[in-house]
């Protein structure tokens, strides 16, 4: 999965100009480019758990805070955990990176 995206990994069809646009709107993680490349993905695609607006599990997710728990069960989450090991970038971090 090395690199992959949110979007591409979850085939959502909401990164822009995607298949779904149009009926559930662009997701706010391919286009939130203050943490572009954090984990080697574009926009906020390998760090999509901390950015508010993602659609996961039939429905638009809300803050970091609210979506965690659903997160950390996220088949994409893990998998970018076991891409970075020790080289992640702490979600504290990439919180103040879109403050």
């Amino acid at each position: 999965m090395t690199d992959q995206n949110c979007w591409e990994f979850k085939k959502c069809g909401r990164e822009p100009n995607g298949t779904m646009v149009a009926e559930l709107g662009v997701c706010p993680a391919s286009i939130e480019t203050k943490v572009d490349g954090i984990h080697g993905g574009k926009n906020g695609g390998r760090s999509c758990w901390v950015v508010s607006g993602t659609y996961c599990g039939g429905k638009v997710q809300g803050t970091y805070a609210s979506k965690l728990s659903n997160c950390l069960t996220c088949e994409f989450f893990i998998n970018v955990g076991k891409d970075i090991g020790k080289n992640r970038v702490s979600t504290g971090e990439i919180l103040e990176l879109l403050k």
